[in-house]
């Protein structure tokens, strides 16, 4: 297998693999829509928004956004992860104990949240500011949240001391609306919606990956680019594992660049899972 991809890159005169499916903020694609999210990021961080959602359908791009964002933040911002939320009160602040670095309580008199509270203030007597990160948090239930809400309450005089930012599927958008949630989201100072990329950006985020792996950006055929997006109706993930096989399938058949036959016929075959069905004519 291993010479089987080094035979793949060398065919196209590629570095890496451009259509890895792991989220990698080397090749973010810097769509409006990206440039817009990364931005509302940024604005929620320096205005010390209490909670900025940032949300968008499966596989949007939402993760390799947030790492970027990460990745770009100075040593004076504390961050604690959590990667993969679950339901549960009782979990969630053991769970930020463990993302902050904390031991939380043994037992069931033990009191999480004022171990939380106490680190926040330490932090921010330190100068620093503390970013909490939850992705998929569209799984956390009601009393979750609430717990979290009541983290961003703790002050230090007129600072607060915990910054929060929720990214997960459109559904975290819808929970945070509901009446019996009205006080968090009116703690929501920033919120941004990643939308799915137009036929345009489609084109552009092709080129950009195998641009960045070394290669020819006209690799794709404009038509094999327009294909992809009817086929993945622009959701990054999709394109990268649409993508992928082409290329296979163009190396396979010893063709110098991949047309829009070679994208049909992938989707004919059906090897990629998640497509659209391919269109008549």
């Amino acid at each position: 297998m291993a010479q089987a991809l080094n035979f793949y890159l060398d065919h196209f005169g590629l570095r890496e693999r451009p259509f890895a499916l792991a989220p990698d903020p080397e090749y973010l694609f810097w769509s409006p829509e990206h440039r817009g999210a990364y931005a509302m990021l940024d604005y929620g961080l320096s205005t010390r928004a209490p909670i900025t959602l940032l949300t968008g359908e499966i596989g949007a791009g939402k993760t390799t956004l947030l790492h970027h964002f990460i990745d770009s933040l100075d040593d004076a911002v504390t961050i604690g992860m959590i990667s993969n939320a679950r339901p549960g009160v009782n979990d969630v602040m053991r769970r930020v104990c463990a993302a902050l670095g904390l031991s939380a309580p043994e037992g069931g008199d033990g009191d999480p949240f004022g171990v939380i509270q106490d680190f926040l203030l330490a932090e921010h007597d330190a100068g620093n500011r503390v970013l909490l990160v939850i992705d998929e948090a569209q799984n956390l239930n009601r009393d979750a949240l609430e717990d979290l809400r009541m983290l961003t309450n703790i002050n230090a005089g007129r600072d607060e001391v915990l910054q929060l930012l929720l990214v997960g599927q459109p559904e975290l958008r819808a929970m945070v609306r509901r009446p019996d949630l009205v006080q968090f989201a009116q703690r929501v100072a920033a919120s941004y919606h990643l939308p799915r990329l137009d036929a345009a950006s489609t084109g552009g985020y092709i080129a950009s990956r195998i641009r960045h792996a070394g290669g020819n950006p006209n690799i794709f055929s404009r038509q094999a680019a327009e294909l992809i997006h009817q086929a993945t109706d622009g959701v990054p993930r999709l394109i990268n594992q649409l993508c992928d096989l082409a290329l296979t399938y163009a190396y396979a058949g010893q063709q110098p660049m991949v047309k829009r036959e070679t994208v049909a016929q992938v989707l004919e075959d059906g090897v990629f899972f998640g497509a659209s069905p391919p269109p008549q004519g």
